[in-house]
């Protein structure tokens, strides 16, 4: 009786659909404690500079211990580049939402440049504009400059697009795309986040400017 009772009271371990959700509950969480990291980490780079930022900095912020962040990153380099990609994945779901649009290539390119804005403007935007700067190794540096070459290619292929379908005026798409991407990652200098013009709003007058010059308005 007594041996039937323990069995009885025995916990049962998770199993068919119940073992899959609590594994992807820890997937879930973990995911979540490493996008903490990086967004604590982006913002530590932002206010002090990635030199006068370490682990311990973070881990402190964080209130955990340096070998959690370790965890979740290899080294601080890592973690730079891992916010450098999270600001850039902004844009580049801007680029691939475009793709299937059925609009004009101006307004597409429009569309992408309210997302550079917004990638700019947020935590990532330090990061995504000097993490070339930041004495990267060889392998890293690399990296970085591919992700921003893919960027510099959608946005010349909205260019191309636009001039294709007449919303565009003929232009050099190199220099165009150079230009727009100069001028906004540029804000990324002088953006504050009290500053009374937000994302949006700068996107809309940075579209203004590029589209109509410096043109005297009729």
């Amino acid at each position: 009786m007594a041996g039937r009772q323990a069995r009885k009271n025995t916990p049962q371990k998770a199993s068919g659909p119940a073992l899959w959700a609590s594994v992807g509950a820890r997937v879930r969480d973990r995911e979540r404690k490493r996008d903490a990291v990086i967004m604590t980490a982006a913002r530590a780079f932002r206010e002090r500079g990635y030199h006068n930022t370490s682990l311990d900095d973070i881990a402190s912020e964080l209130n955990v211990t340096k070998p959690t962040v370790y965890h979740y990153v290899e080294n601080k380099e890592q973690l730079l580049f891992e916010c450098f990609r999270a600001g850039l994945k902004l844009i580049m779901d801007g680029i691939e939402e475009q793709r299937e649009s059925t609009t004009t290539g101006r307004e597409r390119l429009a569309a992408v440049i309210a997302r550079y804005a917004e990638a700019i403007t947020s935590d990532f935007g330090w990061c995504m504009v000097q993490a070339e700067n930041q004495d990267l190794s060889p392998t890293m540096s690399r990296k970085v400059k591919s992700l921003k070459s893919e960027i510099d290619q959608g946005i010349r292929a909205l260019i191309r697009a636009g001039v294709s379908d007449g919303s565009i005026r003929e232009c050099d798409e190199k220099m165009t795309a150079f230009a727009l991407a100069g001028a906004l990652n540029w804000i990324a200098h002088w953006y504050r986040s009290d500053d009374k013009l937000g994302a949006a709003e700068i996107a809309l007058r940075f579209v203004d400017l590029f589209e109509l010059g410096l043109q005297p308005r009729k």
